[in-house]
């Protein structure tokens, strides 16, 4: 079925809209940490200020990439620490905070949810509702959603220095970083949407759960809580992990279209500014919307791939009524899907949500048609680079910009450049490994899945479908997106300590050699441009890093995928099904 044009409305004015925003909040971000004055300064400096001195933080004092990481790696262990430990002693927190009476997590599913948040992927082996007390979800949970979003934020900040700077021992300092991004930017920007949201029906209390009477006689218990307080900056900062199991497709975390809106602009807000921040910091902001052009299209692409195969329907059922688009249906494959959103809106989502490090769903990926579940899955199998996570899209998108950039300059027989700094043996070395980390873990752990009792006694699916809900689980853990084909039940002490492990792996390891690979440049003169300089600010530039990004991938996961959704979309139009 062909795309209405009320959906191709829907996306440019969703576009446009991230386009809008993208100039004002990336020189915001250039502001804070760049440590200039704004409009919060009177108000935060003293509280900034107040931190650095009873931790014994000294500001002026600059890191370099290992000191940094090393920061940002302990950091990060405490939160697991901390996170575990809330976990496993909620029969302690009280009726306040427990009205519903609710004990420690097993610790196998404790490790992987503190972990889980800690990295940013808050992936979710249990149902919120029944297994957080309203603490775990404050203290634990949302703590992360602010922690984990600030260290990849800092971590692109750390990046952009050692791209711009010019013989630089230094990157930063960690500690400086995460503070102005959780006070500046994160806090008050969450603080005025939590309010937002409260205003459009979320709740935000600490009321025991309701059971009403239904009007065919039987009993409903409507689950309460601070909602609002943990749902805005669980999309702001890319983070996904949802206060109740049916995540932003629940009326108390997306109430409604206009909260739709907000949400998938929120998640795009900090990675597109980010995009325009380094440009900045560079000097030239070409260079920055050259890396957003590029995310733009290949979110459009995306979009309208998923949207498409949506819309068409499954050939399996018989063409009636309810599978042609009229006046009261909006045909095309329903299942799964909120009537309050449809399939454009939940096509947008599943794009946005994946393409960033979000994962939170508006609706039941695992429901979508083989090639409009294929779209999320190779979103993140890219490594979310197509804007991305907070920093870690940035960062992501730099390493196959250093990619494209060497190979061009293989083409034309010269050294290759990127802002200025040659890019050399070590530049390489430290690219290549971190993109070959994600794909070796996600692969890695799959084979071992499929061919173990242990991988395969949860899983609901037979077939290619089955081998598609394993290969996105570890995509997902590796991505660090969170979002899931839920015909795997992944509450097994297997995959809580294996796609905990891939979480480490998607978050750290990836991450490691990109840092080496900032360090390395912060070191470098830059060399002036010259005829022979492959010019990284045009429409062909463009171009080569979407090639080198769509070779690259499909190098990569082609052979799985043609196993597993490309293989099941034949089999569909065939008329066989497992």
């Amino acid at each position: 079925m062909p795309i209405t044009l009320n959906s191709v409305l829907q996306i440019l004015i969703f576009i446009v809209i991230v386009a809008l925003i993208t100039k004002p909040f990336g020189l915001y971000l250039v502001n804070v940490f760049t440590g200039q004055r704004n409009w919060l300064t009177p108000v935060l400096g003293p509280v900034e200020r107040f931190f650095y001195r009873i931790s014994g933080v000294k500001a002026e004092e600059e890191q370099g990439w290992l000191t940094y990481t090393i920061a940002m790696l302990v950091f990060s262990a405490i939160g697991v620490l901390f996170t575990f430990i809330i976990l496993e002693t909620q029969q302690w927190h009280g009726s306040l905070f427990n009205p519903q009476g609710f004990g420690p997590l097993e610790p196998g599913l404790a490790w992987n949810t503190a972990v889980s948040f800690t990295t940013n992927t808050n992936w979710q082996s249990y149902v919120g509702e029944t297994t957080m007390t309203y603490l775990s979800q404050m203290l634990g949970l949302a703590f992360h959603n602010f922690a984990s979003a600030a260290t990849g934020i800092a971590l692109a900040v750390a990046v952009v220095r050692g791209l711009t700077r010019r013989s630089a021992q230094h990157l930063g300092n960690f500690w400086v970083d995460l503070t102005r991004c959780i006070l500046y930017i994160l806090l008050p920007i969450s603080i005025i949407g939590a309010l937002f949201y409260i205003s459009q029906g979320m709740p935000q209390n600490f009321l025991p759960y309701i059971t009403v009477h239904t009007l065919n006689g039987g009993t409903q218990t409507i689950a309460q809580g601070p909602v609002a307080s943990q749902e805005f900056i669980k999309d702001f900062g890319t983070n996904g992990g949802g206060f109740f199991n049916t995540n932003s497709a629940h009326p108390y975390e997306n109430p409604n279209a206009f909260t739709n809106l907000v949400i998938m602009v929120s998640i795009l807000s900090i990675p597109a500014a980010l995009f325009y921040m380094f440009g900045k910091m560079a000097g030239d902001t070409r260079q920055g919307w050259v890396l957003w052009i590029a995310s733009a299209l290949l979110l459009v692409v995306g979009i309208f791939v998923a949207l498409t195969a949506e819309q068409a329907g499954n050939p399996l059922f018989p063409s009636t009524v309810m599978h042609t688009a009229t006046a009261t249906q909006p045909g095309g494959n329903m299942e799964g899907k909120e009537v309050r959103f449809g399939i454009t809106d939940s096509a947008i989502f599943a794009t946005t949500t994946t393409d960033t490090s979000c994962g939170a769903v508006n609706s039941f990926h695992d429901s979508f048609t083989p090639i409009g579940g294929l779209v999320p899955l190779t979103d993140i199998a890219l490594g979310e680079i197509v804007f991305g996570g907070v920093g870690s899209g940035h960062y992501g998108m730099v390493v196959f910009a250093i990619l494209s950039v060497f190979i061009a300059g293989l083409m034309v027989g010269r050294t290759p450049e990127y802002l200025g700094k040659k890019i050399e043996r070590k530049e390489i070395m430290m690219a290549a490994l971190a993109i070959l980390i994600l794909p070796a873990s996600i692969l890695g752990f799959t084979a071992v899945a499929v061919l173990l009792p242990a991988g395969l006694s949860s899983l609901e699916n037979a077939g290619p479908h089955g081998l598609s809900e394993i290969l996105y689980a570890y995509t997902s853990a590796n991505g660090n997106n969170g979002s899931a084909f839920a015909g795997l039940s992944a509450n097994t002490p297997f995959y809580n300590w294996t796609l905990g492990t891939a979480m480490l792996i998607g978050r750290f390891a990836f991450l490691i050699p990109i840092m080496a690979m900032a360090g390395s440049l912060a070191r470098k003169r830059v060399v002036p441009a010259n005829l022979g300089t492959f010019p990284t600010t045009g429409a062909l530039f463009v171009v080569l890093l979407i090639g080198v990004i769509l070779i690259v991938g499909a190098l990569t996961y082609f052979p799985a995928y043609a196993l597993g959704p490309i293989v099941e979309q034949l089999l569909m139009h065939a008329g066989k099904t497992f």
